[in-house]
C-alpha cells in the first residue's frame, strides 16, 4: 500500500507480509490490504497517525461506511435494475448501493487486527481503536466446542447482521440445469 506520495506504508506492508507468512490466501491478503487502504484514506484525511487513533476515528469510519455509496455498486448498463431489487427469475437479492454491513464488520475485524499485531510486536498503540465485547470472550473463553452458540452482545459499532434461510433454488431452474447438463453430456459423447 502506498501513501499520497507513493511511498510504501510500512506498518500496513510489515501486517500484509506477516499475512502471507502465515499462509493466508492472496485475495485475503488482497481484501485486507483495501481495507487497511480505507482506514489509512480515513485517518489521513482526518490528519491522524495511524499510532494515534482511537475510538474516535473507528466510529468515523463505521459513520462514513453506512452513508456513502460503494464505488463497486456503480451501474455501468442504464437498463440495470436497480439496487437492492430482487431478481425475479432466481429470487437473489442484488447488492445494494452502500456497504453492507457484514462489509463494516469486515472492515472492522481487519483493522483491529492490525493494532493487534502491533501491539504484539510493540510497535504500535497499546489501545486498539476497535473495541472488543468483553462479553464475547468471556463466553466463548470456555465453551465447548459442540454446544450451540452461546448468545452474547455485540461489541459497539459491530453492525446487526440479519441471519436469513439459505435461499432456495427453484424446481423449474433444477429442471432447467439438469436439462443443461444431459445436454452437454450428450455432445460431449458425440465429439468423442
Amino acid at each position: 500500500m502506498l501513501d499520497a506520495s507513493g511511498v510504501v506504508v510500512e506498518p500496513v506492508a510489515s501486517y500484509l507480509r506477516e499475512l502471507a507468512l502465515d499462509d493466508n490466501r492472496p485475495l485475503t491478503s488482497r481484501s485486507y490490504a483495501y481495507d487497511l487502504l480505507r482506514w489509512h484514506r480515513l485517518l489521513w484525511f482526518l490528519g491522524v497517525a495511524w499510532e494515534r487513533a482511537t475510538e474516535a476515528e473507528a466510529s468515523a469510519l463505521v459513520g462514513w461506511l453506512r452513508v456513502t455509496e460503494n464505488p463497486q455498486r456503480g451501474r455501468k448498463n442504464p437498463g440495470a435494475p436497480p439496487p437492492g431489487s430482487v431478481n425475479l427469475r432466481t429470487g437473489k437479492r442484488y447488492l445494494k448501493a452502500g456497504y453492507a454491513p457484514t462489509t463494516i464488520n469486515h472492515n472492522l475485524t481487519v483493522v483491529s487486527s492490525f493494532y493487534a499485531f502491533h501491539r504484539h510486536h510493540n510497535r504500535g498503540p497499546l489501545v486498539n481503536p476497535v473495541p472488543e465485547s468483553r462479553a464475547q470472550r468471556q463466553v466463548l473463553a470456555h465453551r465447548i466446542p459442540d454446544a450451540d452458540m452461546p448468545v452474547f452482545r455485540r461489541a459497539r459499532l459491530r453492525q446487526r447482521v440479519r441471519q436469513t434461510d439459505p435461499r432456495a433454488i427453484p424446481d423449474a431452474l433444477w429442471d432447467e440445469l439438469f436439462a443443461a447438463m444431459t445436454h452437454n453430456r450428450d455432445r460431449a459423447a458425440i465429439l468423442l
